[in-house]
């Protein structure tokens, strides 16, 4: 069993997200059950949740369970989220990810220095995060998942306008899926790091675990900045 609290609390959130009998502690390193309602990956897609060398797996059917625990023979653990080993054993028709899964807890968290660059707070329905979609374009902020935050958003402005916003969505076992989104031509100024930062904060305060899930190299870097540690990594296959 885990004794890494926060990793005990990953196990809850995915374990829950399954909606399937399958725990990260089973007698086998990978768990694998059918799952039709689960959340870890569209649906009638599979889902793979790799943390710390040991995985849980949801499929739509028992033919895709069937077919998963075959291909499982000559994959280790981490080929489960490596979409160009799982292609050779696999039948696949769309891939969603890797993305990477990182979180952390108070111990951990670099909050960034706040500097003369003020973060307001401000509703998450807030038009100007609007306007800020439409800077950054249509499939940066779907992936950032700004439009989606429960809590409020925490912004910074250039001349009047939001350039940077962060925020998280309370999910299930009290986890911060966070959320940050910068317009193009004002990234590499460390607004991500600002506006994540003071998101983390409230995330924290609020007695709820941040989750980092990042795709894109820049993203993760971020996320290291603040102190989250990298657990594993998600991969959503629908099988052809």
């Amino acid at each position: 069993m885990p004794t890494n609290p926060v990793l005990t609390r990953a196990h809850a959130l995915w374990e829950d997200l399954a909606a399937a009998p399958v725990s990260f502690s089973s007698s086998d390193a990978v768990d694998v059950a059918v799952s039709p309602r689960a959340m870890i990956c569209p649906q009638g897609w599979a889902g793979f949740i790799v943390l710390q060398g040991r995985a849980i797996v949801t499929a739509p059917s028992a033919s895709a369970v069937a077919a998963i625990r075959a291909a499982m023979a000559e994959l280790s653990v981490e080929d489960l989220v490596d979409p160009e080993i799982l292609g050779r054993v696999l039948p696949l028709a769309e891939v969603l990810g890797p993305a990477t899964l990182a979180y952390l807890d108070e111990r951990d968290f670099n909050a960034a220095p706040r500097g003369s660059v003020p973060v307001d707070r401000i509703s998450a329905e807030h038009p100007d995060l609007r306007r800020l979609e439409v800077l950054a374009g249509k499939d940066e902020s779907e992936e950032s998942g700004l439009r989606e935050i429960t809590s409020p958003a925490f912004a910074i402005r250039v001349d009047g306008e939001v350039v940077a916003a962060a925020g998280y969505r309370t999910w299930p076992s009290q986890t911060a899926h966070m959320s940050v989104l910068t317009a193009p031509e004002n990234r590499g100024q460390g607004l991500a790091r600002l506006t994540g930062s003071t998101a983390v904060a409230h995330a924290l305060e609020a007695g709820l675990l941040p989750q980092w899930r990042a795709r894109a190299p820049q993203s993760q870097r971020v996320a290291l900045a603040l102190g989250f540690r990298e657990l594993g990594a998600q991969l959503s296959v629908r099988l052809s």
